[in-house]
């Protein structure tokens, strides 16, 4: 995409469960256009991928959002246009739920810094488990 078509202060728009949206509502990330377009979407169990993805493809495309924020739990529904997306911007982040422990072995872009310092992640994933029961 043109860089030079996107604004210099971009929108941050968030895909999750209920409770993390509207956490990022009440801090004001929230945004309708006059269109009906909005930079949110609330996931729950009737939620279909397609419509995850969907969204997900939505919010990169569009020139007025800089970060895409999606909970871990919902970003395994759509791992592969996750991992298929190699822009800067929008950036990609996945977060964690209220509902499920972050893992970072199946967060993409730690998957990713890793491999660019030439570091292991299981192993480092092994390591900090053995710290853990040990303490």
């Amino acid at each position: 995409m043109d860089e030079k078509k996107r604004p210099k202060a971009g929108l941050v728009a968030v895909i999750g469960d209920e409770d993390t949206v509207t956490g990022f509502l009440l801090a004001g990330i929230g945004q309708r256009d006059p269109r009906g377009q909005s930079n949110f979407l609330v996931c729950d169990q009737n939620t279909t991928r397609q419509k995850i993805s969907t969204t997900f493809r939505e919010f990169v495309s569009r020139l007025d959002i800089s970060i895409i924020l999606v909970t871990q739990d919902i970003a395994l529904e759509i791992r592969k246009e996750i991992d298929e997306h190699n822009e800067v911007i929008p950036t990609v982040l996945e977060i964690p739920s209220k509902s499920a422990k972050y893992d970072k072995a199946k967060d993409s872009i730690v998957r990713r810094v890793y491999r660019l310092l030439g570091k292991d992640l299981e192993e480092e994933i092994h390591r900090e488990k053995t710290q853990t029961q040990k303490s």
